[in-house]
């Protein structure tokens, strides 16, 4: 679909670190840069929903809201981490 914002190198094995710390900055940041326009747009929809919520934006159940908050915030990391190192 689109080109990774990340250079491959090939044959030396992706560590995958740089898509899980941009994950780890903004949801949906790894994934983009892992070349993943669709899985960035709905990780970083997903969080910002659940985020406003927290916040007292959306009225949402607040239990509710941070545990969906906080799953996509640690699967934004770990997906960034995992398809880094598949790309790579």
């Amino acid at each position: 679909m689109s080109t990774s914002l990340v250079k491959s190198s090939r044959g030396k094995g992706g560590s995958g670190i740089i898509p899980a710390v941009c994950s780890a900055a903004i949801p949906g940041v790894g994934q983009l840069v892992n070349g993943e326009t669709d899985k960035a747009i709905g990780v970083f929809a997903v969080w910002a929903i659940t985020g406003a919520s927290l916040v007292g934006h959306i009225p949402l159940l607040g239990g509710v809201a941070t545990l969906v908050c906080a799953g996509t915030w640690l699967y934004g990391v770990a997906d960034g981490f995992v398809q880094g190192r598949k790309k790579r």
